[in-house]
């Protein structure tokens, strides 16, 4: 008697599941597509971050404003293109005088530069060159004319070399009278108008506004 025939056995579902299990593996790594972006949208995207998110200073392409152009042409061309402003020309015995001038003129609103040789020469300097040096490095000469003044040989020579620096140069040598009658104003000097030092403040705010309107046309 035959043997009852076995049932058949179920196929294996390893192969199929195996499939499947590639198939996920394959889909997880595959990496997602880049979706076009129209001009439009990456626009709107990068005002808003431009808007929403705060500017960095260190990466800023505003400039610094720059100085008046006024001021930097009189600056770099004009006034600051010598040392002083004013040359203080003064005998021996008005010292005091002269020290009291150079204190108005720098403590005025122009804080004019001022040179008196007792004070701003080079120590160990020839007398005459620092002279002649200062007078050629300042804009303007004041001439301290005083008694003590017309009797000193050396306050002569200043004046001379003064009007030798700037002969025709209107405004630049300044003459200020105190102590003198005018029939006592030099002759090197007569075609030059004087201040007076009889007037308000000693002459100083004349002596000022003189240096300053010279100042001001220079470019």
């Amino acid at each position: 008697m035959a043997s009852p025939t076995s049932p058949a056995a179920p196929r294996s579902r390893t192969r199929p599941l195996g499939k499947m299990a590639d198939w996920f593996r394959q889909a997880l790594l595959k990496k997602p597509k880049k979706m076009p972006i129209s001009s439009e949208s990456s626009n709107d995207v990068s005002e808003t971050t431009s808007e929403d998110s705060p500017a960095d200073p260190s990466c800023s392409s505003v400039r610094s404003p720059s100085p008046p152009a006024s001021t930097m042409g009189t600056s770099s061309s004009g006034r600051w293109s010598r040392d002083y402003d004013v040359c203080v020309c003064h005998s021996e015995e008005d010292l005091a005088a002269a020290q009291e001038l150079v204190s108005y003129l720098e403590g005025g609103a122009a804080r004019l530069r001022c040179f008196l040789q007792l004070r701003d020469a080079a120590p160990g300097g020839a007398i005459v060159s620092e002279l002649c040096q200062a007078l050629s490095n300042s804009h303007c000469r004041v001439l301290l004319i005083t008694p003590g003044f017309l009797k000193d040989p050396w306050c002569r020579y200043q004046m001379l070399q003064a009007l030798s620096e700037a002969p025709g140069s209107e405004g630049r040598t300044i003459p200020l009278l105190s102590g003198l009658s005018r029939a006592a104003y030099p002759a090197e000097l007569r075609f030059m108008y004087f201040m007076d030092g009889r007037g308000p403040e000693g002459g100083f705010r004349q002596v000022q506004e003189a240096v300053v309107r010279y100042l001001q046309t220079l470019s």
